[in-house]
């Protein structure tokens, strides 16, 4: 079970581990010691994340969200089996506590009456620069 927070707490059968052998530094040991942890989490048939939670996740997950809907994370950072499967259950954790707030709606404003008079007047000012670069006609008329 890995708990987020005081209201929710993700389930063990939403969550599978698969070891696999870590590419980087390790000497002889890393071609015999499956050390690189694959957590997957079941997102989007856990009952304890909202709707709302769950699009938030997915957003964030990006391309660690598969197409049936779970979230795979892959951590390798280490030699030690126990620590990678630790940080991968610390970063899942992070996540969805992202998840969890909410973002804040924009309220629209209005443009006050003397920055849309500054804009105007700057247009007026600019079309008339542009207009004085045509053709000088020379008869002086």
């Amino acid at each position: 079970m890995l708990w987020i927070n005081d209201d929710i707490t993700i389930q063990d059968w939403e969550l599978a581990e698969s070891f696999t052998r870590s590419s980087g530094p390790g000497g002889q040991n890393v071609n015999k010691v499956s050390t690189a942890v694959e957590l997957r989490f079941e997102a989007a048939r856990s009952p304890a994340l909202t709707p709302a939670v769950k699009s938030r996740l997915k957003r964030l997950a990006g391309r660690r969200w598969s197409a049936d809907g779970a979230l795979v994370l892959r951590v390798e950072e280490t030699r030690s089996q126990a620590r990678n499967r630790e940080i991968a259950r610390e970063r899942l954790a992070d996540l969805i506590k992202q998840a969890l707030v909410a973002p804040r709606r924009r309220i629209a404003t209005k443009p006050t009456y003397s920055s849309q008079r500054r804009r105007i007047d700057a247009k007026t000012k600019r079309g008339s620069i542009k207009s004085l670069r045509g053709r000088v006609d020379e008869s002086g008329e």
